[in-house]
C-alpha cells in the first residue's frame, strides 16, 4: 500500500476496527469505510467506484463481495502481526493528504464518494475538543455505523483527548434495552445519535435523569424530544452538517426555555455559514435562502 492508495474496511464491530482505522492512517492511506451489513452489490460498487487497492475484511466476508481487488482477513493480520515491529511507521502525511472516501446515500441515483483530507478531520475533532467538549474524565459510547462519517468524531475524539472509548458491538447498537444498560454499567458521559435513536432509547424504558452529554444530529430535532431529552440528562446539543463539510458544521447547545424554535446554531471553528439567494447574494434578516457552509471542512471533491 502506497501513499494516497484507498483501503476497503469492511469488518464487524470491535476494538479490531478501530486498529484498523488507525493503521490505515499511519500507513498514508486513505480509507473507504463498509459496513459488511450493507448489500453487498452496494459495497462492490464502491469498492470499484472508489479505486480501492485492497480489502481488509473479516474472514466470513472473504469472496463475499464481487470485486476484483485484492481481499485479506483481518484474523490473517492480527496472526502475522506479532512478527512485525511494535513501533509506529513513519509517517510522512500531511494535511492535504486524503483521510477517507465516505459515500453518501444515493436518494438520487448512484452513490458518490465525498473525499476528506486530513486537515479538514483534524479542524473538526479539535474544534468538538472545546465545543460540545469533552475531557480526560469522559466517557463515550460509540454506537454509529462506520458508513455514517458521524462515527469519526466518536471514534476519534476520545482517543485525541485522553477520554475512554466504549465501542458498542453491532448486537447493542441496535437494542435499545441493551444499550440503557450498558450506559449505566460503564457510566457513560457522553454518547452522540439520530433523534431516531434516541427516541428508541426513551421508548425502551428510560425515564431517570443520567449524567450524559447527549449530541444530536443527522435529522431535524423535534421540540418534543428535546424536551424530554433535557430532562434526562445534563446538556443537551443539536449538531448539524452534511458529509460535504466534514461530519458536523454548526453547534447549539439547547435550554429548555428557548425550543420554541431549534436552530443549527453557530459554525465551527474555521466554519463560515451563509444564506444566500439564488444568484448568490446574502439575503436579508429574516427572508428565506438557501444555506452555503465555506470553510476549513469542505471536502475536496466528489471521488
Amino acid at each position: 500500500i502506497m501513499q494516497g492508495d484507498v483501503v476497503g474496511l469492511a469488518i464487524d464491530r470491535s476494538m479490531s476496527l478501530v486498529v484498523a482505522l488507525l493503521g490505515i492512517a499511519k500507513s498514508g492511506a486513505a480509507y473507504l469505510p463498509l459496513d459488511p451489513e450493507y448489500p453487498s452489490e452496494r459495497i462492490s460498487y464502491m469498492l470499484s467506484d472508489s479505486g480501492a487497492k485492497l480489502l481488509i475484511t473479516n474472514q466470513q466476508y472473504i469472496g463475499v463481495f464481487t470485486s476484483q481487488i485484492q481481499e485479506i482477513s483481518l484474523e490473517t493480520i492480527e496472526r502475522d502481526s506479532t512478527a512485525l515491529p511494535d513501533h509506529s511507521p513513519e509517517n510522512h502525511t500531511i494535511g492535504d493528504d486524503l483521510a477517507y472516501i465516505l459515500y453518501t446515500s444515493g436518494s438520487t441515483g448512484k452513490p458518490k464518494g465525498v473525499e476528506i483530507e486530513h486537515h479538514s478531520l483534524t479542524n473538526f475533532l479539535l474544534s468538538m475538543q472545546h465545543e460540545p467538549g469533552i475531557t480526560r474524565e469522559d466517557r463515550l459510547l460509540a454506537v454509529t455505523t462506520i458508513s455514517f462519517d458521524i462515527a469519526g468524531l466518536e471514534l476519534y475524539l476520545p482517543l485525541i483527548s485522553g477520554a475512554e472509548l466504549i465501542l458498542a458491538d453491532k448486537e447493542s447498537a441496535r437494542d435499545a434495552k441493551k444499550l440503557l444498560k450498558l450506559m449505566d454499567v460503564e457510566q457513560v458521559t457522553i454518547m452522540q445519535a439520530t433523534p431516531a435513536t434516541w427516541r428508541m432509547l426513551i421508548n425502551a424504558g428510560w425515564d431517570t435523569k443520567k449524567s450524559l452529554k447527549v449530541l444530536c444530529g443527522g435529522e431535524s430535532f423535534p421540540k418534543d424530544l428535546a424536551e424530554k431529552l433535557l430532562r434526562l440528562s445534563s446538556e443537551v446539543w443539536n449538531m448539524y452538517g452534511p458529509t460535504e463539510t466534514t461530519i458536523w458544521s454548526t453547534v447549539k447547545r439547547l435550554h429548555a426555555n428557548e425550543l420554541n424554535t431549534i436552530t443549527v446554531g453557530s459554525p465551527i471553528a474555521n466554519t463560515s455559514v451563509y444564506v444566500l439567494d439564488e444568484n448568490l447574494n446574502p439575503v436579508p434578516r429574516g427572508e428565506t435562502g438557501q444555506l452555503f457552509i465555506g470553510g476549513a471542512g469542505v471536502a475536496r471533491g466528489y471521488h
